[in-house]
């Protein structure tokens, strides 16, 4: 006798909104993956979220150059990445136009009323570190400036077709990628500490509406988050251009919060800014037969190309060990330290301290500091070549069909910057005032009207005046230490773009606040734990990074030009972004 029918189980329910799902559990980024070079031929673009992507190779598509393209990115990247970016921050770009590399910086000053003194007495701090987010630290926000005078000088589009793609991400909503959900969440503490000065709905503050104690929280992965406070200020960019926004309506929401929060920026420190556009000539070296241009002070690029120079000039070439071996990473790790301790003294302002860039980039000058690398052991003075604190940017990469390319990075410094939102405008205030010193004398003293040492670092790569490679590694003082790496990865040890982003870093910490510290080198999972073993027997204090802590290795983008015409790119898996090509 056959055994009695059964039913099938019934199905499994799909979650509902109490249940448990991904959006409540983001991913610890154990996992391994493996990604090909994305290849194409007629336009490229790489960077840390995919819609902004999807919005500059719709530019690309639409008839725009790179420039054109890198703004859209931009733009997009302040609506979905705003724990990172934004209109309350700064950028810098590399522009390179088929024969030759251009610089513009779009970093802000100090306002003019403000000084070491007042930080002093409003602050009560000790020693001569920055407070890191009072609102002392709100510098003018460069960006817009930034975006209006690239395209103004090497733009093909009107700005309004340049923002339209952010703008209608802003209005329609997207949904939360899982870094920047996590990223988000780590910071809405500070949005809330705020949220007193603006008395606004949540959503105002870049926060959601919850039914939780604090009635606020950060959105969640794949939640749909429209944000049109920021779709109104970039249309009212994208018709008034630039003096819209530095004399209008978001300097005055801007000045009035600060001066609520106990600074002194005026309406008037933001009308300075909307003048004239600030392109100083790059600066450049010679590494492994290219030339590496980086942006010149008040940007830190002097730092990559001060180790790169220490670097190309050793007898061995660190080229000949092995890769992150523990032999090659002591001499990167000793050349990025000695080049920290001239740049935390020579990174300022041009415009208030005259600075030995020539004698500090010479064969000369690179001779006599290769002696004090000892090849078996760490001798450098961590205190004087190690950060001081960290941050979070973007940073992405275009090439255009003719050739032409922009490494371009963007920045509230960390996370939402001092967590400060102006009332009806969709943005946080960066904290780059954070990095001046306090120290009498020093040449990155805050003084008023003043541009702070800056640690967004676009880059580009030429070999016999033709592009060689567009590239950049977003996060704090981990970006000269990233261009250092991605470049031996590329040049010394012939990677192709994906596998240099790929291979795991170091990155020398930060000291707290201005503190005696022990300037510890952080080794990503990846890193054998005998190549860790051997840099402490060297004297070097080293810790193993592995999940979420790993941002501390920054987020990278490549896309190199072969002589063939073809454009290979890599998109930093650290992030949530790719890199996409026609």
């Amino acid at each position: 006798m056959p055994p009695p029918a059964t039913s099938a189980p019934p199905p499994t329910p799909p979650p509902t909104p109490q249940q448990s799902t991904y959006a409540d559990r983001p991913s610890d980024l154990t996992f391994t993956s493996r990604r090909s070079p994305v290849l194409a031929s007629r336009g490229l673009v790489a960077c840390s979220q995919p819609l902004a992507a999807e919005a500059g190779l719709s530019i690309l598509k639409a008839g725009g150059n790179a420039v054109d393209a890198a703004v859209a990115m931009a733009a997009a990247l302040a609506v979905t990445e705003p724990c990172s970016t934004g209109l309350g921050g700064d950028c810098f770009l590399l522009y390179y136009d088929g024969a030759a590399v251009h610089s513009l910086n779009g970093s802000g000053r100090s306002p003019a009323a403000l000084s070491a003194a007042i930080v002093r007495r409003d602050c009560a701090v000790e020693g001569h570190a920055m407070p890191f987010t009072h609102a002392h630290t709100v510098t003018v926000p460069g960006a817009c400036a930034g975006w209006c005078d690239a395209l103004d000088k090497w733009g093909s589009l009107p700005l309004s077709t340049v923002l339209a793609p952010a703008i209608r991400l802003a209005e329609d909503g997207f949904p939360v990628a899982p870094i920047a959900a996590y990223h988000w969440q780590l910071q809405a503490p500070l949005l809330l500490r705020h949220s007193r000065l603006a008395a606004a709905a949540p959503a105002e503050l870049l926060l959601a509406d919850a039914a939780a104690p604090h009635g606020a929280r950060a959105p969640r992965v794949g939640e749909i988050w429209r944000n049109p406070p920021l779709a109104a200020t970039l249309r009212l960019v994208a018709a008034g251009g630039k003096r819209a926004f530095y004399r209008g309506a978001p300097a005055a929401a801007i000045a009035a919060l600060v001066g609520e929060a106990g600074g002194v920026m005026a309406e008037a420190d933001l009308a300075a800014h909307a003048e004239a556009p600030s392109t100083p000539p790059p600066l450049a070296v010679r590494f492994c037969g290219v030339e590496v241009h980086e942006a010149p002070p008040n940007g830190s690029g002097v730092a990559a190309l001060l180790a790169l120079r220490l670097l190309d000039g050793m007898a061995p070439h660190p080229r000949d060990e092995a890769h992150n071996s523990a032999a090659y990473l002591h001499l990167l790790i000793e050349a990025m330290r000695l080049a920290f301790a001239d740049t935390r003294w020579y990174v300022t302002d041009p415009e208030h301290c005259s600075i030995p860039l020539e004698e500090l980039l010479s064969e000369e000058y690179a001779a006599e500091r290769r002696k004090l690398i000892n090849p078996h052991a760490a001798a450098v003075d961590v205190r004087k070549g190690s950060p001081v604190v960290g941050s979070d940017t973007v940073s992405f990469q275009v090439v255009d069909a003719n050739g032409h390319a922009v490494s371009m990075a963007n920045s509230n410094y960390a996370g939402f910057g001092t967590g400060l939102v102006p009332k009806g405008c969709g943005f946080s205030l960066q904290n780059r005032g954070a990095n001046f010193s306090l120290e009498p004398g020093h040449p990155n003293e805050l003084r008023p009207s003043k541009r702070p040492y800056h640690t967004i670092l676009p880059a580009i790569a030429t070999k016999d005046g033709e592009l060689y490679a567009s590239f950049s590694n977003m996060g704090g003082f981990m970006q000269p230490q990233g261009h250092v790496q991605l470049m031996m990865n590329l040049l010394a040890f012939g990677m192709e773009p994906q596998a240099a982003v790929d291979a795991p870093r170091f990155c020398i910490g930060g000291i707290s606040n201005g503190s005696e510290g022990s300037g510890e080198v952080l080794l990503e999972e990846g890193i054998a734990p005998a190549v860790a073993e051997e840099l402490r027997r060297m004297g070097h204090n080293v810790r193993l990074v592995h999940g979420h802590e790993r941002a501390v290795f920054g987020r990278a983008q490549i896309i190199q030009r072969h002589r063939n015409g073809c454009l290979w790119a890599g998109s930093d898996g650290r992030a949530d972004g790719m890199a996409l090509g026609w």
